[in-house]
């Protein structure tokens, strides 16, 4: 399962690709609001971003009408080689998304909310579906359901369009979504920050440290 970064924080994302954890980055209007606030034109944040990524760097476009949703998707595919379209889930964007297939543009279908529409946008042809599990926690749905019934659609049906699960909150979602077989993870920074911690492994290093201080107060490493 791929980790991708959801932000537009430069700084983020250059420490994600130093751990060596960050395969992708996910950004959207707000997000990339947030650092073309900070003295850049928006043009620059993505371009930066693209650079310094390692592999797909999803764009959002702001237009809700086929023809300036064709427009703004063109102007992102020439930002770079691993620039990926993000289309809202809509009749407008599913008509896009197979224009831009035939373009061979790869396309991210965004604001999915239930399996057939993530069923809908792999058939127009998209590259990726993001359903929103988060946002559907937060009106006191199980989000990660719909994770389970959009794995189990596709491979009825040998589906080649990859599941990016988006709108993650903690690590628990991560460890469904791998356990599900989701092909990608977006998530913010924070939460990745999360995943290689555990209160046992802290507990265990503190105790180890601790032994070895006795035998070496000075802590040096003998070898």
């Amino acid at each position: 399962m791929k980790i991708f970064l959801d932000t537009s924080n430069v700084d983020e994302i250059k420490e994600g690709v130093e751990l060596g954890l960050v395969d992708g980055v996910t950004t959207n209007p707000t997000l990339a609001a947030k650092e073309a606030g900070k003295g850049k034109t928006f043009s620059e944040v993505i371009k930066e971003i693209l650079a310094i990524t390692p592999g797909p760097v999803s764009v959002e476009v702001v237009a809700t009408d086929y023809e300036n949703m064709m427009k703004q998707a063109l102007k992102v595919s020439q930002l770079g080689s691993n620039a990926v379209v993000k289309i809202p889930m809509t009749l407008d964007g599913l008509k896009a998304i197979k224009s831009l297939k035939e373009k061979r543009i790869p396309v991210n279908c965004t604001l999915i909310f239930n399996p057939l529409q993530a069923l809908l946008a792999a058939k127009s042809g998209a590259e990726y579906v993001s359903p929103f599990v988060g946002r559907l926690d937060d009106i006191g749905e199980d989000g990660m359901q719909i994770i389970d019934q959009i794995k189990t659609m596709f491979v009825n049906y040998g589906i080649g369009t990859k599941i990016l699960v988006a709108s993650i909150r903690n690590p628990v979602h991560v460890l469904r979504s791998a356990v599900i077989g989701a092909d990608v993870v977006t998530l913010p920074f924070d939460v990745l920050k999360k995943l290689p911690s555990h209160p046992k492994t802290d507990e265990g290093l503190k105790r180890f440290l601790d032994d070895w201080k006795k035998v070496s107060p000075s802590g040096e490493f003998p070898l």
